[in-house]
């Protein structure tokens, strides 16, 4: 089965052109080229970037020479306005020490603990999910929402701060370029960063928000009465190095990634997960005879290691849509791609989206298939030219937690519902901060019996 996937321009258009495509869609404006190319090189008047499908090339930039490759600015001026200074954006001494405060919240026994939260999460989805033709994607947002505002805050989303947040970043999603252009064009400072007025005022009103949740939790955590969840973790954790905790700013920053890396990325994958199963009908009675199975009794962590279809199906919807659809590194000094000189300045791209389909790295890439994730092939591929949670040092520190709560979400689901292409409704993927479909994942709907 082959599911949807962006059509690709043609290998030459004027710089203008490109810049509108790449305004509008970044995966359909990238040559078709791109799907089998080891490397390419773009110039434009304003920048030069190096997109690297190479695995090797890959490891140099992610794992091996990390420090070489930092985060481009490119990146973090588009997404200042909500993310602040967040882990996701900063690069050097202060990157490690957020990675220092941050990581032991997302260790194994954390997860473990985490588990009955998601469990309540993926209950509430599966008994609210409408039946009809439904809008898939803002089903799967909400849900995604449930998880984090549960296992971060304690909170379902049926409260009063989680529903506005949850409100205010759909609305903020719809708004945000995946890169700003008065970055990617590098205009001096004082240049306006031609944010859309819409993008300031929803990232003000997150921020303005979840500044509520951190003051709310600092009183509970003075007062000894605070839960003991992610945010209670990682705001009471100090650096091992320095003994400094975050500051209720830096608190705001971080939480606001935890929202757009745990609640957008696992949405967006959910919602094609969905789309998938509901192309190919025999893998859905698959994943829900399996979810009948494993979790008819109370909710235990080790179901976890039984939900092994659902676990493909999921690992195999990220190949297809990894939510963060490009990564963008900049060469802090010259490098050398393939017998090809990379100055220092330029832009490095790794492509998710197109190491995920490459012709030379997939046996069928295009085609949807988690009997794959059981084979040798399949596997060594995963290794070469898999990495929805990038990888390195950089890797997300919630891969981990992503990957429970997206089985399960995706197993009570299936187990609760059967879900069906609406004709005439086929999903467009376009990349904002993600990778949605441009109007909606739209599935007819039906409860099970």
């Amino acid at each position: 089965m082959i599911p949807p996937k962006p059509p690709a321009r043609a290998d030459r258009v004027t710089l203008w052109r490109y810049l509108r495509l790449f305004r509008a869609d970044i995966l359909s404006a990238q040559p078709a080229r791109l799907y089998r190319a080891w490397m390419a090189e773009f110039r434009t008047p304003f920048f030069r970037s190096y997109l690297c499908n190479d695995p090797a090339l890959v490891r140099t930039v992610l794992t091996e020479r990390p420090q070489d490759f930092p985060k481009s600015d490119r990146i973090r001026e588009g997404l200042a306005p909500l993310l602040g200074r967040s882990v996701f954006v900063t690069n050097g001494a202060e990157w490690a020490r957020q990675r220092r405060i941050i990581d032991p919240a997302f260790e194994g026994g954390r997860l473990k603990g985490s588990f009955a939260a998601m469990w309540a999460a993926a209950e509430g989805a599966a008994a609210r999910m409408p039946e009809g033709e439904v809008e898939i994607e803002a089903e799967a947002s909400h849900a995604a929402a449930d998880v984090i505002f549960r296992t971060l805050f304690s909170i379902p989303i049926e409260d009063a701060t989680a529903a506005a947040v949850f409100r205010a970043f759909r609305a903020h999603q719809a708004t945000q370029p995946i890169l700003n252009l008065a970055a990617v064009l590098r205009l001096p400072r004082w240049f306006p960063r031609l944010h859309r007025r819409a993008t300031l005022r929803t990232a003000a009103e997150i921020r303005r928000l979840i500044e509520a949740l951190v003051a709310a939790r600092a009183a509970a955590i003075a007062a000894g009465t605070a839960p003991a969840d992610l945010a209670t973790k990682i705001m009471t954790t100090p650096d091992p190095q320095t003994g400094e905790r975050f500051t209720p700013p830096e608190m705001v920053d971080q939480v606001a990634i935890f929202f757009l890396a745990g609640h957008e990325t696992s949405a967006a994958a959910l919602g094609w997960a969905l789309l998938c199963l509901a192309l190919a009908p025999e893998w859905q009675e698959k994943v829900a005879a399996e979810a009948d199975e494993v979790l008819a009794g109370p909710p235990d962590f080790a179901m976890m290691g039984r939900l092994r279809l659902a676990r493909d199906v999921f690992r195999e919807a990220l190949r297809l849509y990894p939510p963060v659809p490009m990564m963008v590194r900049e060469a802090a000094c010259p490098a050398t791609f393939r017998d090809r000189r990379v100055p220092a300045g330029s832009q490095v791209v790794v492509s998710p989206w197109h190491l995920h389909r490459h012709e030379r790295l997939w046996d069928d890439p295009d085609a949807f298939d988690p009997a794959r994730w059981g084979t040798d092939a399949g596997r060594a591929s995963a290794r070469d030219a898999w990495l929805p949670f990038s990888a390195g040092p950089r890797v997300c520190p919630g891969a981990g937690f992503a990957m429970v709560e997206g089985p399960l979400l995706l197993a009570h689901l299936a187990r609760a519902c059967r879900f069906a292409p609406v004709p005439g409704r086929m999903p467009v993927p376009v990349a904002h901060l993600t990778v949605r479909a441009r109007d909606g994942i739209w599935l007819r709907v039906a409860r099970r019996g």
